[in-house]
């Protein structure tokens, strides 16, 4: 068994470093596509600036890092979400968690999510004083759907990885005229696998976890003649609840989870996680965090709460975005389990 879990240590490192380094040396700033893949959308892990590569976060770790849902304390887990973004977008998304036979062979997790860009106006242009025609609207649009698997291997380690179809549609194109005045259209279309890989590391020390990430991993798209990568990303990460350093704290009554983060996109520099989360009592949650460097996000915050009824888990969380250039945004979140 030890061999086992050696081995899969050493091919889990291996493949992370290798694909750090690879994306590392061939990076494009700002040139990869399909950008909604990065958007977090869990209301909880947002409240703490998403520093949630090293927490066992349950279904909720199907966004993050597969390895999360290893160690689910239920047999079904679900989570049901919406985040109001900028320019009127929003995105909806679920994930469910199934641990069947208590675990014992692995969870099964599948995730959905899709954004809603709204209404555009569609033009082409022309030689008129306006300098366009209106060609109707359109709606662009894009999903992803994805199952995965994780497995705790020992008590102290998880792994798991995810496989996604992501789509796109930028909706339809006016790209010339027929003979009759009329336009000739066209669609613009694609999609792509992408696989998230991830291991949870328990270090022995009081409740410290070190974990490690990497996401949209996956071949390049093309858009008729251009071709790009998706938003890949190689994530570490540390989390520990602070107060087990505390002899006269009641951790039943207390809890202050600290996570620290450091991510190395693809297209934008390293970006270094910081979050915190107080509970009360296994019931109400304060969170925050903030995201250094970053020209856009701001501030981090968020509330959630728990509550157990017959058996059943309930919980809800809300977090809030500060945008230094649009307008802020919004996350919610409702969980429950059995």
């Amino acid at each position: 068994m030890k061999k086992n879990i050696l081995t899969a240590v050493t091919i889990c490192l291996i493949t992370l470093t290798c694909t750090s380094l690879n994306f590392g040396q061939q990076q494009k700033l700002a040139q990869t596509g399909m950008k909604f893949l990065s958007l977090p959308l869990d209301a909880r892990a947002s409240g703490f600036g998403n520093a949630i590569t090293a927490d066992e976060a349950g279904v909720a770790s199907i966004f993050y890092n597969p390895a999360g849902i290893a160690r689910l304390d239920n047999f079904a887990s679900v989570t049901l979400g919406r985040v109001s973004y900028i320019a009127d977008i929003n995105y909806n998304y679920a994930g469910i968690a199934l641990a069947p036979f208590q675990g014992d062979y692995g969870v099964i997790g599948i995730s959905f999510m899709n954004v809603d860009y709204g209404s555009l106006q569609g033009t082409v242009r022309a030689n008129n004083d306006q300098g366009f025609v209106d060609v109707g609207n359109f709606s662009p649009s894009a999903f992803a759907f994805g199952i995965g698997y994780s497995k705790a291997l020992s008590e102290k380690f998880a792994v798991g990885g995810d496989v996604r179809y992501v789509h796109q549609d930028l909706g339809t194109s006016a790209i010339n005229t027929n003979a009759n005045g009329g336009y000739i259209t066209e669609d613009n279309k694609t999609n792509v696998l992408a696989f998230d890989f991830g291991i949870i590391y328990k270090t022995g020390f009081k409740s410290l976890d070190f974990g490690m990430d990497v996401r949209n991993f996956s071949r390049e798209v093309r858009y008729k003649t251009e071709s790009f990568q998706l938003p890949l990303v190689f994530k570490i990460g540390l989390a520990m609840n602070v107060f087990d350093l505390l002899d006269n704290v009641d951790r039943d009554m207390h809890s202050l989870l600290i996570c620290v983060d450091a991510s190395h996109p693809r297209d934008y520099s390293e970006q270094i996680s910081f979050g915190g989360e107080y509970t009360f009592m296994k019931l109400i949650s304060l969170r925050v965090g903030y995201v250094e460097p970053t020209d856009v996000e701001g501030i981090n915050a968020g509330i959630g709460i728990k509550h157990s009824f017959s058996g059943y888990n309930f919980s809800f969380d809300y977090s809030f975005t500060q945008n230094k250039v649009f307008s802020s945004e919004h996350r919610f979140t409702l969980g429950f389990a059995l």
